[in-house]
């Protein structure tokens, strides 16, 4: 197929568009793939297009192979089955909701576990039908608070979601599997860099949970990784914490005076000089912080929780957001904040820049056994017998050789603080190292979350009822246009992976005789009757530095340009990606672009 400049929908920009922040936003916009339609939402543009729908047939192509099967479902969806749920709640402000003509709610879809579940609820009845993958891939719609970067932060965007549905968690561990594998294979063929990592389930719910995510400065999740294999979303770290320390024959806990010590650096300041250590100096790490938080449940009531740290850790909100879940009364997904003025002044207990957990068990001031009921949880480093020096809860005033599990007790365990380079891999394979990534795909063990909600049940082989299991996975396809533009450019434009890119080749008619056009025009015929793709910069009034700036900027990965050394029988074949250029004559120039594109 040929297509030819001079009648594409196509206008290129030579100035990077004002609201772009990351090079795959500037440069799909300035070789006219996409273009803005709304903050966060993009029309996509007939080269964009040919770039998408190629990622999208390397998805399917996968997700065939090992027997999942494609329908489609509508993109608005009645507010019933997220009722049942109760995500049309939890989903908060996330979503696009509107109202018929009869008033009944509908909404946008954000995802679709929902009517993929009644789907099958409908149709199948027995052990017999299952195991089943089924998927699609459908546009999606969040309400983002501050879309940004172009595609990879957008309130429309395009996913592969699938969904396996199998009778027991034997059955759920291989379509697990099966779905692991095809997307390990889906980047390899899409020539993006991936690594899986653990992760935790957030609101879909679930046990295991992996993300892919594509190394890259610019991307918005953390992870980890250690030299002996372990990879994990930040959020889902867990902290080798210290063996417990016997307390017996510690000394008493004392409250010391420690005027102007609002701050961990002030307090460690006054305790050296207050309280010398017996070896050493006091650090911030011998210090517990506790910092006040406040949680908006789905529900709009605010809940304190109070959350103890040693004093050399900052705490990640991230990551408390993902783990709190398993002590609040209400799923779904929260509201989290630093407590302000107006929540301490409700609990005069919190005496701000001096709060601790309280001088002893029976009395306790922070946790669910307190008279405050503010929520009392702690680092996994906080083990018993360890010893701290804290807030009294006066004004001025600390108390010191605190020990855990004799002095205060807690209401959990919560991974709450950052995870820095060098922390310990859990897994004993080494320390950590941290890197930045964009999140390209996500897969889950959901279970019976959904199944039980929406009464998904099939007869087993004895005739009984059970209720199935299922798996939820998905792929950000218009995610990994971005991530593939993000990753393959200079600073003349977009070199796209063969695969993927719009054209094979890139024919360049450069001057204006007229032999030179009707040589471009044969080459170009000859290569599209050899099966090739061919975009040809037909355009007669156009500038040689256009046209080649253009081609550079387009970033199909093989330019043929003929010119001037068409006197000599030559035509001018150019590697996008290393830049070399050799000539060729007329006659093998075919052969030449064949092989380079094979190649």
């Amino acid at each position: 197929m040929i297509t030819r400049l001079s009648s594409l929908f196509l206008r290129t920009l030579r100035e990077d568009p004002v609201d772009a922040e990351v090079a795959s936003h500037k440069l799909l916009v300035r070789a006219g793939y996409i273009r803005r339609a709304a903050p966060g939402i993009y029309t996509w543009l007939p080269l964009g297009l040919s770039v998408l729908r190629k990622v999208e047939r390397i998805i399917r192509e996968e997700m065939s192979s090992f027997g999942a099967q494609e329908v489609h479902f509508p993109a608005l969806l009645p507010k019933e089955p997220y009722e049942i749920t109760n995500r049309w709640t939890e989903y908060g402000e996330g979503i696009f909701r509107l109202k018929d003509r009869k008033d009944a709610d509908y909404l946008l879809a954000p995802t679709h576990e929902e009517v993929f579940t009644l789907l099958v609820k409908d149709l199948y009845s027995s052990y017999k039908d299952l195991p089943l993958s089924i998927y699609q891939i459908q546009n999606k719609y969040r309400d983002e608070a501050r879309p940004r970067a172009g595609l990879l932060r957008g309130r429309e965007f395009i996913m592969k979601d699938s969904y396996s549905f199998d009778v027991d968690d034997a059955g759920l561990d291989a379509s697990y599997a099966a779905h692991r594998a095809a997307y390990i294979r889906i980047f390899e063929r899409l020539g993006l860099e991936v690594v899986p990592v653990k992760a935790t389930a957030g609101a879909m719910g679930g046990s295991k949970s992996e993300e892919f995510l594509h190394p890259t400065e610019i991307g918005e999740d953390t992870f980890v990784r250690s030299a002996g294999g372990y990879a994990a979303n930040v959020e889902a770290v867990t902290t080798v914490a210290p063996e417990a320390i016997d307390f017996a024959g510690l000394p008493a806990a004392v409250v010391l005076d420690t005027p102007d010590t609002p701050t961990i650096e002030t307090l460690v300041v006054a305790a050296n000089q207050i309280s010398p250590r017996g070896s050493g100096a006091w650090t911030a790490a011998d210090t517990l912080k506790n910092v006040v938080l406040a949680v908006t449940l789905p529900t709009g009531e605010r809940q304190l929780v109070a959350i103890g740290v040693p004093g050399d850790r900052s705490v990640d909100l991230k990551r408390v957001e993902a783990n709190i879940g398993a002590f609040l009364s209400v799923p779904g997904e929260i509201g989290l904040e630093a407590a302000n003025e107006e929540d301490l002044k409700a609990n005069p207990q919190l005496v701000k820049g001096y709060i601790g957990p309280g001088l002893s068990l029976e009395e306790p001031l922070l946790g669910a056994e307190a008279a405050s009921k503010v929520l009392f949880l702690v680092d996994p480093r906080v083990v018993p017998g360890s010893s701290w020096i804290t807030g009294a809860n006066e004004p001025g005033k600390h108390v010191f050789g605190l020990v855990a599990g004799r002095d205060f007790g807690w209401d959990g365990v919560i991974e709450a603080t950052e995870v820095r380079a060098g922390d310990l891999a859990p897994d004993g394979s080494g320390p950590l190292e941290l890197a930045r990534g964009i999140e390209m795909g996500h897969i889950f063990q959901l279970g019976r979350k959904y199944a039980e909600a929406l009464e998904l049940k099939v007869l087993d082989q004895n005739g009984k009822q059970v209720t199935v299991t299922m798996g939820s996975y998905g792929i950000g396809v218009t995610r990994a246009v971005a991530a593939l533009a993000e990753s393959n450019h200079d600073d003349r434009g977009l070199i796209w992976p063969r695969n993927v890119a719009p054209a094979d080749v890139h024919v360049v008619a450069v001057g204006r005789g007229e032999e030179i056009f009707a040589t471009a025009e044969k080459l170009s015929a000859e290569l599209s009757a050899a099966g090739l793709d061919v975009i040809y910069d037909d355009r007669p009034k156009v500038s040689p530095g256009v046209k080649f700036g253009d081609a550079e900027l387009l970033g199909v990965p093989t330019i043929l340009a003929v010119g001037k050394g068409l006197a000599d029988g030559v035509v001018e074949l150019k590697d996008r990606r290393s830049g070399e250029a050799v000539n060729v004559p007329v006659a093998e120039a075919v052969e030449a672009v064949r092989a380079a594109v094979a190649h």
